[in-house]
């Protein structure tokens, strides 16, 4: 007996009047969802098996297609809404845990909307960015503390290896076979057009890649996939993951079948067996077991390159970051509670950790409070999703920021949030040859490209009306932000006033 029969979550609705019967539908669809019956001489649908990717929709040449919500519900229990209902009913089948992809989807507070920035009028004349410079470029690693000069009186020009960039926009960590090769490409391409970085997340780098090295970061993870003295060597930097937001405190897991011959190559693991990284790095428990991982990675690499420490936005961060500082790292990532991710369980990636705006304007006054801010820079990421979004963080405590999903929006991603099925329509989550070919990388590129030179130019547009002609100058300069309908306990963590004052 079938008792939790659940209803499909969305509904395919075709309008008759204008279907073609192509099945174009049919062959773009990974999941199975359409079919042309013969007997009916019809196109049919199994609403149940959609997932809400917009491919059919985009494709369609008759615009005949469109994706509902499915409009049955449970009796109404605002302590029992149709989605738990649902999950209950499908452990009960199964006995498994509940898996999801991308970022947490459920309302909460975003702060980076409850956050408004000062301009300039009379006193503090604003700036025009068509007509004055403007200084985008920024600089990641430790601060020299103080000038020094060498015998003969020259400024002595000697510093700690950093990362330069156009502009305080990265590519955060996604792996190759999490996300497709094409996805790869066009990613290493439009972080070398721009002048920026990419990161290849924690499953090493394909030897085609090698060649963007200069603006690769190469992610060192608890299950040291693809890792070697090579690989090190490759990347402009070295990003050690302690966490990641969507799921602190536990690893990784890519399914098998994700395992193709080109990931199995790159991670040195036999193909079609999962990659389950542990949650801990089993040499690392403690900030001194941090810093010798640090110096040797440092030692590895003749000390040339800058080692980041990624760290997930926790209740105490602010102490883990000192710990960070401390522990010989360049830079900290910090990754907040609504950070995309390929797969997580639900129930972490919805309720553990914290949102990055708490946690980045906690670290940043942690640090400056023991004199230690120059020591490293912060990289701030989970769910940075406009230029208005890298501004605030930035005035918060930033040097730069991780975009994760906006690149994959970029690229054709719809937030179908299906990552970890391996079926995504638009060949970026997906190692299947058919649908990795639907991503072409040459225009995957160019979108990212002309993604950042819009956010760019935006920065540059609000800086101006701050009246702010460098990024340096903006770096925690918190007094350009205000906060509306905010606690006085939000408003003192995030270190700004009220709109009005």
């Amino acid at each position: 007996m079938k008792v939790n029969n659940v209803y499909a979550e969305f509904e395919v609705v075709r309008d008759f009047s204008r279907c073609i019967n192509c099945r174009l539908c049919e062959k773009q669809c990974a999941n199975g969802v359409h079919c042309y019956s013969v007997e009916k001489k019809t196109m049919l649908a199994d609403d149940s098996k959609c997932v809400n990717c917009h491919r059919c929709v985009a494709v369609c040449p008759a615009r005949a297609l469109k994706i509902v919500k499915s409009e049955l519900t449970f009796r109404g229990n605002a302590n029992w809404p149709d989605e738990v209902i649902k999950q209950v009913y499908r452990q009960s089948e199964t006995g498994g845990v509940l898996l999801s992809s991308m970022g947490n989807p459920k309302e909460g507070p975003i702060y980076w909307d409850k956050m408004l920035v000062n301009a300039s009028q009379v006193t503090n004349p604003s700036i025009d960015p068509l007509r004055e410079p403007m200084e985008t470029r920024t600089y990641l690693g430790k601060k020299p503390q103080r000038m020094e000069r060498n015998p003969d009186g020259s400024l002595r020009l000697e510093h700690t290896p950093g990362l330069e960039l156009s502009t305080p926009i990265l590519f955060s960590a996604m792996s190759y076979g999490s996300i497709s090769y094409n996805a790869h490409a066009a990613l290493a391409r439009a972080a070398k057009e721009l002048g920026i970085c990419y990161n290849t997340g924690e499953g090493g780098l394909h030897e085609d890649f090698y060649q963007y090295g200069s603006n690769t970061i190469v992610q060192v993870a608890s299950g040291r996939f693809g890792v070697h003295k090579d690989y090190l060597n490759a990347g402009a930097a070295i990003e050690i993951k302690i966490g990641q937001g969507a799921k602190p405190g536990i690893g990784g897991h890519l399914p098998g079948a994700k395992i193709v011959a080109d990931v199995s190559k790159t991670r040195m693991i036999p193909e079609g067996a999962d990659a389950i990284s542990p949650a801990p790095h089993h040499d690392i428990y403690s900030i001194e077991d941090l810093r010798q991982l640090v110096f040797s990675l440092k030692e590895t690499t003749g000390y040339a390159k800058p080692v980041i420490v990624k760290v997930a936005a926790v209740h105490n961060i602010a102490a883990i970051a000192s710990g960070i500082a401390r522990s010989g790292a360049d830079i900290i990532a910090i990754d907040g509670y609504r950070g995309g991710t390929g797969a997580a369980p639900t129930r972490i990636r919805d309720n553990i950790g914290i949102p990055v705006e708490l946690a980045l304007a906690s670290v940043d006054e942690r640090l400056r409070e023991e004199g230690i801010r120059g020591e490293v820079s912060i990289i701030a990421g989970g769910s940075i999703r406009s230029s208005a979004d890298v501004v605030k963080a930035i005035a918060l405590g930033a040097d730069a920021i991780y975009i994760g999903t906006a690149a994959l929006l970029a690229l054709g991603c719809h937030l179908c949030r299906s990552c970890h099925a391996g079926k995504c329509n638009w060949g970026i989550a997906t190692q299947r040859e058919d649908l990795v070919k639907r991503l072409d990388p040459e225009e995957g590129a160019q979108r990212l490209v002309h993604l950042v030179t819009a956010w760019t130019h935006e920065l540059k547009e609000m800086m101006g009306g701050m009246g702010i002609n460098s990024i340096e100058a903006l770096r925690g300069n918190r007094l350009m932000l205000r906060g509306i309908g905010l606690t006085d306990r939000e408003l003192n963590i995030l270190g700004i006033k009220h709109a009005g004052e």
